[in-house]
């Protein structure tokens, strides 16, 4: 049987998950009522607001039902990497959306840039109301190491969301890179929230220290191939206002960034094994 848990809505962190949903839902409506794009970006923005509102107010009734303590996971985790995601997920959103689709004349266009930008300070809120409680014994999301993981799957789905279908056998193989260093973010992911870390039969911060320097040697080959094939013989378009050429850009940018938060993550991880503390 449920109880309501009424605190779970009256502090901070509650009451902050409550204007994320009314801010989400309100942007959400307002670029449907401008009507459909057919666009990729268009497509991450508005999957973006429907899915960060639909995940905070399923967090919001869990915990107001306490039914959150039945989820045979680590709830602590889960909340931690969705603020976590979610932040990057509406910051981008905020910065594509007007990038792409907001004019002059677009005065719902124009708002819901506006809203987002306040939704995204909400859910960055939200990030410090977790992150800072005391007394608490924090999961490995909420560490450095977790939050990076959450932060390169979310970069890898801007780079995912900027891919144009690709023929060259190298710029193939950039995107076996994006993927399968997704696919191991996210399988990390998993395991953490789902506590299945203790099934890993060799030392889990070990495992992890090798995966991130083996990521991060082939981002290394991804960051350097990528543009040389790309813009090899491929100059930027006269009447390019956006085009695919920037997408292009967006990749190559973002794989910078990648390959910038796995080197973080993996001096992190040796400093954490390898290194006695003092």
């Amino acid at each position: 049987m449920a109880t309501l848990n009424t605190r779970s809505v009256t502090m901070p962190v509650g009451i902050i998950r409550m204007l994320e949903v009314v801010l989400s839902c309100v942007i959400f409506s307002l670029v449907a009522s401008v009507g459909h794009n057919t666009s990729s970006y268009w497509t991450w923005c508005m999957f973006t607001w429907c899915f960060c509102c639909f995940m905070t107010l399923l967090i919001l009734i869990l915990e107001f039902t306490s039914l959150h303590v039945k989820v045979p996971i680590s709830w602590d985790d889960f909340t931690t990497a969705f603020a976590m995601l979610a932040t990057l997920m509406i910051l981008a959103a905020s910065v594509i959306y007007p990038t792409f689709f907001v004019y002059s004349s677009g005065s719902r266009q124009i708002a819901a840039t506006v809203i987002s930008c306040l939704c995204f300070i909400a859910y960055a809120v939200e990030v410090g109301l977790t992150r800072t409680r005391p007394g608490e014994i924090s999961g490995f999301l909420s560490t450095v190491p977790g939050l990076m993981k959450v932060l390169e799957a979310f970069v890898a789905c801007i780079i995912f969301i900027s891919l144009d279908p690709v023929k060259h056998i190298a710029l193939q193989w950039c995107v076996a890179v994006y993927s399968l260093c997704f696919i191991f973010a996210i399988l990390i992911i998993i395991l953490t929230i789902c506590r299945l870390l203790d099934l890993c039969p060799f030392p889990f911060d070990k495992v992890l220290t090798g995966y991130n320097v083996l990521a991060v040697m082939m981002y290394l080959t991804a960051v350097v191939i990528w543009p040389l094939y790309s813009f090899q013989d491929n100059p930027r378009p006269a009447n390019c206002s956006p085009c695919p050429w920037d997408q292009l850009v967006v990749v190559s940018f973002m794989s910078c960034v990648n390959l910038i938060v796995y080197i973080v993550d993996t001096c992190y991880s040796i400093r954490l094994v390898f290194i006695a503390p003092a």
